[in-house]
């Protein structure tokens, strides 16, 4: 039943995408397995994230299941979209029933999404990164996927209007191998080396980003380290 929503929204983003004229380079979607659960664990960068990553999965015929904060939920159009494409609430304040959903799914061979930094970055670099990703991954015995995402945050993030004009934004997807995620390791060394993967992905993401800023305007999407404008994670930090 829930595929009857899934799939249509697909199609629907789709098609905004190519209206919008976006230019989506994916690579390492084989990386995905064709069956049983697994963890994909993204960076954060976007309010659109959680698409951009569902989509480095798609090739491999694979609909993932992205835990998200439960105020989505009880948005009029998003709560119903976000139910029905089985997407899982989180309640920050009582996080292990969705723990124990997300682990649920995982057992049944579900492909499970999750944001390990838990918010966006604003500095467009990766924060510290939660166990629970590892967790999850240890408890069901399933892989971790680690993706990297870049150029979402020329779409909508925060602080910033949306920007859905033709503007032939380039957007890049990569997705790492599989990481096994031991009984016998502990979930906070495995976070650190899960961490290091997405770092190397997202690197080699920016690398094969097409396009640079335009004018002086338009370095606000650029990391700091890399001669960006945008806000070092310290600063950040102070800021808040």
């Amino acid at each position: 039943m829930a595929e009857l929503v899934y799939r249509p929204v697909i199609g629907a983003a789709r098609t905004l995408f190519k209206a919008l004229d976006l230019k989506i380079d994916t690579q390492g979607s084989e990386n995905v397995p064709r069956t049983g659960g697994a963890v994909l664990v993204s960076n954060h960068i976007s309010y659109l994230d959680f698409i951009f990553a569902g989509l480095g999965a798609l090739p491999q015929k694979r609909l993932v299941r992205f835990m998200a904060k439960d105020a989505v939920f009880r948005h009029k159009i998003g709560g119903p979209l976000m139910r029905g494409m089985k997407h899982i609430p989180v309640d920050r304040k009582q996080g292990e029933t969705a723990y124990a959903h997300a682990l649920d799914s995982l057992r049944s061979g579900e492909v499970i999404g999750v944001f390990p930094e838990a918010t966006i970055s604003e500095s467009f670099t990766l924060k510290s990164f939660k166990s629970g990703a590892a967790r999850m991954a240890q408890e069901a015995g399933v892989p971790l996927i680690p993706v990297a995402l870049w150029g979402t945050q020329r779409l909508w993030t925060k602080g910033k209007p949306r920007n859905f004009g033709r503007n032939h934004i380039p957007v890049t997807i990569r997705v790492g191998e599989p990481m096994d995620a031991p009984k016998d390791e502990f979930a906070g060394a495995m976070t650190r080396r899960l961490r290091g993967r997405v770092q190397e992905l997202l690197e080699a993401a920016q690398r094969a980003y097409p396009v640079r800023p335009k004018n002086a305007e338009d370095t606000w999407w650029v990391p700091a380290h890399l001669g960006g404008t945008a806000p070092t994670a310290a600063q950040v930090r102070e800021a808040g």
